[in-house]
Formats: structure tokens, C-alpha cells, sequence
């Protein structure tokens, strides 16, 4: 009875065992399932781009014997008799010759296998030519050689597999699975026999061409595929979406341009990448693009950029990853700087501001009619005395001098689009140059100074306390005339509080006693210290 209770129990723990482990087996089979699925879906999501040629390897190559023709390596047997007796058999040379005793090279590279007549038929020409007659010719080819070839570096699947000589080296490499695409070169690919090179294959003129170097491969021989080179992704507005490989110190966008075939709709590009670790973006039209060195990684958007459908806005400053952006026109500040990664620690958001090209060219112009009235005033101004006459000579001298320097002079076309915190919506302009400065603690005195110089910002100080700091006013300084730069762009005149990253312009006193252009000249300094942050000495 005992006997009978404890194998009972020992049959019922079994089956609670068994009833476990399937329920684990079911949950581990659900759970890997839920696994494959979130894994395929987030790889969906972010397709990779895959390298140019990565279709080629779908067991195409692999599935037979992919020559038909007769090549450098074929054994001939070639059967002779009448004036001339032979029965043996021959090698096709490496220059795809068959070479006959007394009888010389006859040309066999190409020819159909399975014909043999046609064979036959170039061994009796090459015998009519020779003058020799009444022979009766018969030749085939024999079996093509079976061989085992190793495949390895960076396939899929290395191993040694079987084959035949004739075979080209992408059945081979078909059968090993393919080039890994991530990791494999296209057109690096080495064979070796004895551990010696003796053939390279780049697959690139093949894909485009249908070019293949011509290798007779014997039994034992290395196919290695090395690691890729430099690569370079297109997409867009092209027939060929893909990764390019590149040799180093070939990377053009000109060689890309060829590669990627841009269809007819293209017209610019989009680059981004690195350059020295820091973002590199540029927007180009492909004749500019056809110029430009690119660099690994690199990635190239081609785009159909018609006239008045985009255009090309750019962020400075304190920011992270792409600094170019395609953006549609009329497009809003707000919309771009959504596009726009900043450094939160270094980001000084409420001192944005944008640089215009349509806005430096109108304070060019303003400055430039400002210049022309003072240099037409100062030329055509009559004198009353000879004395007279030689002071408004050397007051012309020195206006001439003044007007040069301030005709070289660039604006910076600063738009100032921050007000009490807030940041306008404006529409933005082709060219447009978004800039988000650093936060920074100093304030920079400049000017008519003893010293200029940077000087920590210190909330107990005010603008005396600062000029004072570097060495006071110069003996040239208009002490009433001071502008204060802040960080967002906006000039003021003298201003109660200075706030870190403030620039402090002392502008130059302009001599009433020498010079009758006083108002114009300073309404000169004024406008160039504004629109160039510069202060023009007299």
C-alpha cells in the first residue's frame, strides 16, 4: 500500500512538472514573439539606407553555373587527322587563346560552349590560313573542373565552398550569403592563391556597366572581402537612394553626383555631416555641390528646390547638430527654431536675434548716402579767404580719410526680434541667420577708452563703475555719446543697468572748431556703430 502511495505521488509531481514547464515554454514563446514583433516594427520605423549593391546577392549567382562561355582555364580536346595528326588536349591561355603545334593561336574566348561546330569551324579557318588542307577537325570542351574556394572577410556567411574554375567570383560570394552590408566593401573585394593577390574586383563598374574582371579560379583559392572604406548616403531627388563607397581622396560631390543619378527635378543639395567633431551643414546647388570635398558619413539630400518653393535658413550660436535648414517660404521663426537643438546650458534664449541680408544692405546704403553727402559737402563747400581756403583743405583731407575707412565697413543686418521676454513670430527671409549667443557673465568695454577690455559683470555696478574699470575715457571721448549693445541685438543710448553680455560703445567727440560736418559726421559714427558694433576713429 505504501508502494502504491509514494509512486502516485511521484507520478503526480511529474505531471505538475511537465504541466510547468509547457506553461513556461508557452509564456517564453509569447514573450519572444512580442519581442520579434516590437523589434521588426522599430525597425520599420527607422529604415536603414542600405549600400549601393546590396541587391545583387539573392542566390542569382549562386543557383548554376553562371558561364556559358568558353574562358581562359577550359580544357580543349582537339582530334586531327589526315595531312595533320593530332589527339590531345589543350589549355585555353590567359590571353584566350588555343595554342596548336604547327598550326598556332586561334582565338576561343567567348565562343558558346555547347557549339561545337562553331569551335570546329574557327580551328578550320585558322588551318585554311595556314594553307593547310584536306584535315579533318573534331573538338569540344571537356567538363569544366570542380573546386573548392574559400570566402571570407566580411561576408555573411565564410566557409569554403564548391564550384567550378569557370565560375565568376560573385557566384562565390553569393553562395557565402552576400557582402555583409554594414561592415563589407564593394570594391575592395582581394582573391588569393598561395596567400598571394593575384586579382582585385570592384563591384561598382559592374552594377553600373556590367563590367566583371575575368578570374580562372583553381581549387584552394581565397576570396577576401575587406572592411568598407569611406561612404557617403544620398537620397532625395534621386535614381539611386543608397550608400557610396569611396576611395580616400576621391569623396567629390561630383563623383557622387555620377553615382547617385539626380533625376531632372533636382537642383540643389543638402550636406550634413562632421568636420573635426563639430556639425557641418551646407546647402549648395549641384554645380557649386559638383566643387565640394566631402567627408565619411556625410549625408546628401537632394532636393527639387524650384524657384520661390524654399530656401535656406541657417542657426548660430549656442546649438546642437544641424545648423542648414531647407525650410518652405515664408516660413515663421517659430516653426524653424523647432528644428533648432540648443545647448540648454549655454543658451542664452531671450538674446536671440537674426542677421538679414535685405537689412545690411539697406544700412550699407544708408551709411553709403550718408558718406556721399558728406563727401559732396566737403568738396564743393566755397571759401571766403585763403586762410579759409586751407582749413577746409585739411578738413577735406581728413574727411577723405574718415569716408574710406567707413566705406569698408560691413553691417550685420541685425534684427532684433526679442521684446519684454517675448520672441516675435516673424516671417523669415532667404539667407536669414538665426543666432542664439552663449550666456556669458562679462561685459566689454570698447571705444574711446583708455583701456578696452571684458570685464566681469558685477550687478553692484553701473556704467561708470565699468568705463572707469577700463581706464576711463580717452582724451578723444564724447562722454554724452555712449551706446550699450545687449545681447539680443538691440543699441541703446546710455542705459541705468548693465546686464551681462553687454558691449559698452564710447564714441568719439567730433572737434566743432576745425570741422563745419559736425552733425553729419556724427550722424555717420552713430549709424556705423549701430549697424557694425564698430567705432570709426576721425
Amino acid at each position: 500500500m505504501l508502494r502504491v502511495l509514494i509512486l502516485f505521488l511521484i507520478m503526480s509531481l511529474s505531471l505538475c512538472a511537465q504541466s510547468l514547464a509547457a506553461e513556461s515554454t508557452s509564456t517564453a514563446t509569447a514573450t519572444a514573439t512580442a519581442t520579434a514583433t516590437a523589434v521588426s516594427s522599430s525597425s520599420s520605423a527607422s529604415p536603414e539606407t542600405l549600400p549601393f549593391g546590396s541587391n545583387l546577392f539573392q542566390g542569382n549567382f549562386s543557383s548554376g553555373s553562371s558561364v556559358t562561355t568558353i574562358q581562359s582555364g577550359d580544357r580543349i580536346l582537339v582530334r586531327l587527322w589526315g595531312t595533320r595528326t593530332l589527339d590531345d588536349v589543350f589549355t585555353v591561355s590567359l590571353n584566350g587563346t588555343l595554342d596548336l603545334p604547327e598550326i598556332g593561336s586561334i582565338p576561343l574566348a567567348g565562343l558558346p560552349r555547347n557549339d561545337a561546330a562553331q569551335l570546329q569551324q574557327s580551328i578550320i579557318s585558322k588551318l585554311n590560313v595556314s594553307g593547310i588542307s584536306d584535315v579533318q577537325v573534331y573538338a569540344r570542351p571537356l567538363d569544366t573542373q570542380n573546386i573548392s574556394v574559400f570566402v571570407t572577410g566580411f561576408v555573411n556567411h565564410p566557409g569554403s565552398y564548391a564550384g567550378m574554375a569557370s565560375d565568376n567570383i560573385l557566384a562565390f560570394l553569393d553562395k557565402a550569403g552576400g557582402i555583409d552590408s554594414r561592415r563589407g566593401s564593394y570594391r575592395d573585394i582581394r582573391v588569393l592563391r598561395n596567400q598571394q593577390p593575384i586579382a582585385t574586383a570592384d563591384l561598382y563598374p559592374f552594377i553600373l556597366y556590367g563590367q566583371l574582371p575575368s578570374i580562372r579560379f583553381q581549387d584552394g583559392d581565397t576570396v577576401v572581402v575587406a572592411e568598407k572604406g569611406p561612404t557617403v548616403t544620398a537620397s532625395g531627388e534621386v535614381r539611386n537612394a543608397a550608400r557610396f563607397e569611396f576611395e580616400k581622396g576621391k569623396m567629390t560631390g561630383e563623383a557622387l553626383v555620377h553615382l547617385a543619378d539626380p533625376n531632372s527635378r533636382a537642383s540643389h543639395v543638402s550636406i550634413s555631416g562632421f568636420r573635426d567633431g563639430v556639425p557641418y551643414n551646407q546647402y549648395l546647388s549641384i554645380k557649386d555641390f559638383n566643387r565640394l570635398r566631402l567627408a565619411n558619413d556625410d549625408q546628401v539630400r537632394f532636393l527639387a528646390d524650384t524657384t520661390g518653393s524654399t530656401i535656406m535658413v541657417e542657426a548660430q550660436g549656442a546649438i546642437l547638430g544641424s545648423s542648414r535648414f531647407p525650410v518652405r517660404r515664408n516660413a515663421r521663426l517659430q516653426e524653424v527654431l523647432s528644428y533648432i537643438s540648443v545647448d540648454p546650458d549655454r543658451a542664452n534664449l531671450s538674446g536671440l536675434y537674426i542677421k538679414r541680408l535685405s537689412t545690411a544692405k539697406q544700412q550699407k546704403k544708408a551709411i553709403e548716402d550718408a558718406l556721399n553727402r558728406l563727401e559732396h559737402n566737403a568738396y564743393t563747400a566755397t571759401s571766403s579767404s585763403n586762410d579759409e581756403a586751407q582749413i577746409r583743405a585739411k578738413e577735406a583731407e581728413m574727411l577723405s580719410s574718415f569716408i574710406d575707412r567707413a566705406r569698408k565697413v560691413e553691417p550685420e543686418g541685425i534684427v532684433v526680434v526679442g521684446s519684454g521676454g517675448k520672441i516675435a513670430d516673424i516671417a523669415l527671409e532667404n539667407g536669414d541667420i538665426i543666432v542664439i549667443p552663449e550666456k556669458t557673465d562679462v561685459v566689454m568695454i570698447s571705444g574711446e577708452v583708455i583701456m578696452p577690455q571684458a570685464v566681469v559683470w558685477n550687478e553692484d555696478r553701473d556704467m561708470e563703475d565699468y568705463i572707469k574699470s577700463a581706464g576711463g575715457f580717452s582724451n578723444r571721448a564724447d562722454s554724452t555719446n555712449i551706446l550699450v549693445v545687449h545681447p539680443d541685438g538691440e543699441v541703446t543710448p546710455k542705459a541705468k543697468k548693465v546686464l551681462p553680455g553687454d558691449q559698452i560703445l564710447v564714441l568719439p567727440r567730433v572737434d566743432s572748431k576745425n570741422m563745419q560736418a559736425v552733425k553729419e559726421v556724427s550722424e555717420i559714427l552713430y549709424q556705423v556703430a549701430v549697424a557694425c558694433k564698430v567705432i570709426l576713429d576721425l
